[in-house]
């Protein structure tokens, strides 16, 4: 990606790419990092088909951010072609549906999936978000602390030595919060 002029200098354009199962937020993820405020653009967003590429200013920076479909389609598409998505990219955020439960293996296995086909020293900062872990999330039997620290096991587990990555706790409740899982 060129360098684009922003406030009257040159600035990269940062490629960051959303990846996870449909329903799993990247949709709202992307909004919210574009500085969308409104209620009513979360309701009922549209699944996305494809790639989306939106590109926006922010921060002095230039941002063009992929919002991959989670269909298994789309991502099977992903891993056909894998330099296709990957090249010039500096961030990849994996998300993870923190309530889907029921997925949670589906979405381990598209993680380790992904995991494995970048190139370790290319130096991409990755991140998992715990998506939808909102404030006023009720536990039920299905999803408990339990249930998210063996979750957050099973992540850790995915990467090898030295693979530099975090794991977050996202919420777009305040527009967008991230915390740190450490």
């Amino acid at each position: 990606m060129k360098p684009i002029e922003v406030n009257g200098s040159k600035a990269p354009v940062r490629k960051l790419v959303l990846i996870g199962l449909d329903n799993s937020g990247k949709t709202s993820i992307l909004k919210c990092l574009k500085g969308i405020k409104g209620l009513s653009a979360f309701n009922s967003p549209m699944p996305t088909k494809g790639v989306d590429v939106q590109e926006f200013k922010a921060l002095n920076s230039k941002y063009a951010i992929w919002d991959l479909g989670g269909q298994k389609a789309y991502l099977d598409d992903f891993f056909r072609d894998v330099k296709k998505y990957i090249k010039g990219t500096n961030k990849i955020i994996y998300i993870i549906d923190i309530q889907d439960v029921r997925r949670y293996s589906i979405s381990l296995e598209y993680l380790k999936k992904v995991v494995n086909s970048i190139d370790k020293q290319n130096g991409i900062d990755f991140s998992v978000f715990l998506h939808k872990f909102d404030p006023d999330l009720v536990f039920d039997i299905d999803l408990n602390e339990k249930v998210i620290v063996n979750l957050i096991k099973n992540i850790k587990e995915i990467f090898p030595p030295k693979f530099e990555y975090s794991i977050n706790k996202t919420t777009i409740y305040a527009i967008f919060e991230k915390n740190l899982v450490v």
